[in-house]
């Protein structure tokens, strides 16, 4: 049996919207864009579009590979593509680069209008449900009235549970992946501490390093070998690491000694090659903020009793960050309402990462929900 092809090549495209967006902090974007991607086709009925939302340092660019670097792969490529478990040979596939993001969407690098200098500090902090309506509007830009599949992990999975209150009419099914309901105290700390590290950093400025044409690298560094940390799991680390060192013998210094600090140097020095701090900050605050249960005295069931989607859970074992117990949490809150779920708890070594991997048991589970959609 032949293995699914790629995608092949893809274009990025932008969308231009004139029309202001009021944010749940109260601030007001009067113009912006969004960067976005999509691949197969819209069918006569519309009623084959899928939306991939990204998690935290992704983008726009979930499959394929462009032109003119065949060594960009789309993140989340080993899914999506023609007769992979997300076919595009059946579904129009959109992904979109969210507001505040680095991947060409308006954000903090992004020129204001107001000044003619980048946004910088003044960009102001933004929220999944902020999220959710902008992407909202490209789906009318797009002529997609309803989405078959509204679909992410991690952060974006908190995305598409976000959209079945916010736009329950909107969306026919919610593939909500190794997420969870709101952030533990512990979850929290994690960003903190990665937040303070980009905001110490000499180099920062206050969040308009832009104007001193410098980058905060030390701090973008160390907040993502933070989190990588967290998205793997020990077993994971221990296989692919162990306690290797790196030249064979101790040296009794501090440079890199072991394996494992080489990957993590590595890791954080191509992470601040690309990544904005400023958008780094305002998507680990958007990660913190997100509560739907909030509004509603803590009762996620009573924040979820508005959605209409049928629903697929998926968790992971080995996933410490957003265990399998938070995923369950999503799901009783989803079977009190009476709606259509289906809950799969994988056994997969790989940590919070393990949504990205190519693990043949949850790619077929992926492939086998969404056979069973029906489409014209």
């Amino acid at each position: 049996m032949n293995a699914p092809a790629s995608i092949g090549i893809v274009i990025p495209r932008k969308a231009h919207f004139d029309q202001p967006i009021r944010l749940r902090s109260g601030a007001q974007i009067d113009r912006y864009e969004l960067a976005y991607e999509t691949y197969g086709r819209l069918n006569a009925a519309c009623d084959n579009a899928v939306l991939v939302c990204h998690a935290l340092n992704a983008s726009h660019h979930v499959a394929g590979i462009y032109s003119d670097d065949a060594g960009n792969i789309g993140w989340w490529d080993n899914l999506i593509g023609p007769g992979k478990p997300v076919d595009t040979n059946r579904f129009f596939v959109v992904g979109v680069n969210n507001l505040g993001g680095c991947h060409g969407s308006t954000g903090p690098a992004s020129v204001n209008p107001t000044s003619g200098r980048p946004w910088g500090a003044d960009f102001p902090v933004v929220t999944v449900e902020d999220w959710v309506q902008t992407q909202a509007r490209l789906a009318d830009h797009l002529e997609i009235e309803r989405f078959a599949v509204v679909m992410g992990g991690s952060l974006g999975a908190m995305q598409a549970l976000q959209w079945t209150m916010s736009f329950p009419d909107r969306i026919r099914h919610a593939l909500v992946i190794a997420a969870a309901p709101r952030l533990s105290a512990q979850n929290i700390a994690f960003n903190e501490v990665a937040r303070q590290a980009i905001m110490t950093d000499p180099d920062f400025h206050g969040g308009n390093f832009y104007a001193h044409n410098v980058v905060p690298r030390r701090g973008l560094r160390l907040a993502r070998m933070l989190g990588h940390i967290t998205y793997l799991s020990d077993d994971a680390m221990a296989e692919k690491f162990g306690r290797a060192l790196r030249d064979g013998a101790l040296k009794f210094n501090f440079d890199v000694e072991f394996e494992i600090e080489s990957y993590l140097r590595y890791q954080g020095d191509k992470f601040s090659e690309y990544f904005d701090a400023n958008t780094y900050l305002r998507i680990t605050k958007a990660l913190d903020y997100f509560d739907p249960a909030a509004e509603y005295g803590g009762n996620l069931t009573k924040a979820l009793a508005r959605a209409r989607a049928a629903f697929l859970v998926v968790s992971f074992t080995s996933d410490w960050r957003f265990s399998p117990a938070r995923s369950r949490q999503i799901l009783k809150a989803l079977v009190d309402n009476r709606l259509d779920v289906s809950y799969a708890e994988i056994d997969a070594p790989h940590g919070h990462d393990a949504f990205l991997m190519d693990d043949p048991r949850y790619h077929e589970l992926i492939r086998a929900y969404l056979s069973n959609i029906e489409i014209a």
